[in-house]
């Protein structure tokens, strides 16, 4: 198995077989190159740049909470799939409950979800993924 590769207990999707796939590994401090990552690469997909910022605040936000709720060190791995921009983010965290009500914050998910075209979330114990689909090119 290669080192990019992982069982599918492991709560990861990963790209379609041969696919290519770019990642980062990040900490909290990287989160300014874990947005620059995320331009760059929606850039080179073709994303229009109208759509690019929201990709990028959603992509933060679930970068924010891997590392601030998660675990101390978190990945991002993005491809493109059938037109669309595939972004997945993965820590070897422990899934918490979201915000309770009148808390300030917590709302990264949420707002990820209304940025993306899809999302989707996996929990247990090889960590937590978000996978998000963004519309590569505008239709």
């Amino acid at each position: 198995m290669r080192e990019d590769e992982h069982p599918p207990d492991a709560g990861l999707v990963g790209p379609p077989p041969g696919t290519p796939a770019k990642k980062i590994v990040y900490r909290l401090p990287d989160l300014p190159r874990v947005r620059h990552f995320a331009e760059t690469e929606a850039r080179r997909a073709g994303m229009p740049d109208e759509a690019i910022g929201d990709f990028v605040i959603a992509v933060n936000e679930v970068a924010t909470n891997a590392v601030t709720h998660g675990d101390d060190e978190a990945r991002v791995r993005l491809w493109v799939d059938d037109g669309d921009v595939v972004v997945e983010v993965h820590d070897h965290g422990t899934w918490k409950p979201g915000p309770m009500p009148g808390s300030v914050g917590g709302m990264g998910l949420w707002v990820a979800r209304m940025l993306s075209s899809d999302l989707h979330l996996r929990v247990g114990d090889g960590g937590s993924t978000v996978v998000m689909r963004f519309p590569a090119k505008s239709s």
